[in-house]
């Protein structure tokens, strides 16, 4: 296992890593809309979104990696009305073949943010 840590992505809020790296995987941490530069929050639904897999982005790059290269995404939405809108703005960073992927509704997400993704990505 090898942790991957990077500032261009928001700093672990908890006792875990940005992302590791087993094999030849990288598993990221849930990534929430937080800009790194500043540590605000973006603002909106679809700032929110594309600052999450802009995120993800810079941590799978910092490990070796891409967002083409992603096999399983989870994507934890506030509200399930939300779910068109973000799955277009998903598709702008993931092409064909599409990770699998799993979406839920979620009570709850930390700074009460719109939405939150991890990723599991080949090397």
């Amino acid at each position: 296992m090898k942790a991957v840590s990077t500032n261009k992505a928001p700093a672990a809020i908890g006792p875990y890593s940005q992302a590791q790296i087993v094999g030849n995987l990288v598993y990221t941490s849930g990534q929430i809309p937080i800009i790194p530069e500043t540590g605000a929050l973006a603002e909106g639904l679809e700032a929110q979104a594309h600052q999450v897999f802009k995120n993800l982005g810079e941590l799978l790059k910092a490990a070796g990696s891409d967002l083409s290269k992603t096999v399983k995404t989870t994507v934890f939405i506030k509200n399930m009305d939300d779910f068109g809108a973000i799955n277009a703005i998903y598709a702008q960073y993931f092409t064909e073949p599409f990770p699998a992927r799993s979406c839920v509704e979620v009570a709850r997400l930390p700074k009460d943010v719109l939405l939150e993704c991890e990723v599991i990505a080949e090397l």
